[in-house]
């Protein structure tokens, strides 16, 4: 059976095609009947094509047929594929004749039905085979098709990971602005509310400093003229004795101090509340220009109750251009890097602020000597809802609002190791913000 291009069988119809008698009569079949018609009585039978070939024969001793030998046609599909010939010499009569018709006849028919038989069992591969390869090639595109779902699956997967995501952000940044709006509220109320009796005890602060300077003028005029000799001398040791049991002289050195020193508290009082609403910038709408050195200041100032007691914190500023952006944005930024330094541990904290310039970015580094980011934890700490405080304690917000507030500025932020233990946290940020980052 032929073979195809890669080496398959297949099948060549015998419709349509050019047959002889050795395609459709076995060999062996026809040399078992010549053999019978030889034993009964057919000397030398041939059969031979329609040029007269000689095809089979029977006996050796008969010389071959010939053209007038007598013979009987062997039909293919109606039409003579050969012949059974009787050669001329062999002996003749009756019942050899009636032997070569039966004999063509025979072949005739096996020749018909082998001729049936073939087409029908090509017929059969041929369909078999038909929907082999309808098979195969279903299979082909169930496997593609399987191959694209599960490239879609995939895709999608990571579509939805990175959606889940974005809306984590969304929701913590929702959460912090929304935190940041009642803060600023509390803020600008609070500060409304302490600056109006900071401002009349400021006041009268001052002027009782005036008041009290000139009573002490007028007491220290009364005790010259006591002493010039213009009182008795008994009045002026009475006036000496009553002056030296109130202490008046002690309380004339101290009045100055006292009041010098309560003018500065109330100063640093009315400090803490300008930082305090300068640290909401409710008083700002969108961006603004900021010095990132001044508004570390005010956060720090504002937390100044939430430092653990005892810790350093040293302050390495180096000038840095103004940059526009949101200032209360940074605030909050500055705000959660440093919380997250106050928590780290409770004694003998240090905490090292630097800023300064990289190229045309400014560098802004928080280091503390805490106990440091483990290596596995780096890339989930600026997840949203990511914490390992205990829980109650932390909502995994703070540092995801930083990332935030970082990255769309165009910036980055990292966390290093701290030389001898801690964690650096190390925020890089463009002067100038291309038009492509813009501040959400």
């Amino acid at each position: 059976m032929p073979t195809d291009s890669e080496g398959r069988r297949r099948i060549v119809y015998c419709v349509g095609e050019e047959r002889d008698l050795r395609d459709v009569l076995p060999g062996f079949e026809v040399a078992a009947m010549l053999a019978a018609a030889f034993r009964a009585g057919l000397r030398g039978v041939r059969v031979v094509d329609p040029d007269g070939k000689d095809l089979w024969g029977s006996g050796d001793d008969v010389p071959p047929p010939g053209e007038r030998d007598p013979r009987r046609p062997i039909l293919l599909e109606g039409e003579p594929a050969g012949a059974v010939v009787l050669p001329d010499g062999a002996a003749r009569g009756e019942t050899q004749d009636a032997l070569l018709a039966l004999l063509a006849d025979t072949l005739t028919a096996m020749a018909h039905n082998n001729l049936k038989r073939m087409l029908t069992t090509e017929t059969h591969t041929e369909v078999v085979n038909r929907s082999y390869e309808e098979l195969l090639e279903t299979n082909r595109s169930l496997s593609a098709s399987e191959q694209r779902y599960r490239e879609l699956a995939e895709t999608l997967e990571i579509k939805v990971r990175e959606r889940t995501e974005e809306l984590s952000r969304a929701m913590a940044r929702l959460v912090q602005q929304e935190k940041m709006a009642s803060v600023g509220q509390l803020a600008a109320g609070v500060a409304h509310e302490i600056n109006n009796p900071l401002a009349f005890v400021t006041s009268n602060l001052r002027t009782l400093k005036k008041y009290t300077e000139r009573f002490l003028d007028m007491i220290a005029r009364y005790h010259r003229v006591c002493e010039q000799g213009g009182v008795a001398q008994q009045d002026r040791d009475d006036l000496r004795k009553h002056r030296e049991s109130l202490r008046v002289d002690a309380m004339a050195a101290d009045t100055a101090d006292l009041l010098q020193q309560t003018m500065e508290g109330t100063e640093r009082v009315r400090k803490i509340v300008a930082d305090l609403k300068g640290f909401s910038h409710v008083d700002e709408d969108g961006e603004a220009p900021a010095d990132l050195n001044r508004e570390i200041e005010r956060t720090l100032s504002v937390m100044t109750h939430e430092i653990p007691a005892g810790a350093g914190i040293t302050r390495e500023f180096s000038p840095l251009p103004v940059v526009t952006c949101r200032p209360g944005a940074f605030n909050q930024l500055f705000l959660s890097l440093l919380r997250n330094a106050f928590q780290a541990r409770q004694d003998e904290l240090r905490v090292t602020i630097r800023t300064g310039l990289s190229g045309d970015r400014i560098r802004v580094v928080f280091a503390d000597n805490g106990p440091g980011v483990p290596a596995g934890l780096r890339t989930r700490i600026f997840e949203p809802f990511f914490t390992t405080r205990d829980v109650g304690k932390g909502k995994g917000l703070g540092l995801a609002v930083a990332y935030d507030i970082v990255t769309s500025h165009g910036g980055t932020i990292d966390v290093e190791d701290t030389p001898g233990g801690g964690a650096t946290f190390v925020l890089e940020l463009p002067v100038q913000r291309g038009a492509h980052d813009p501040i959400r």
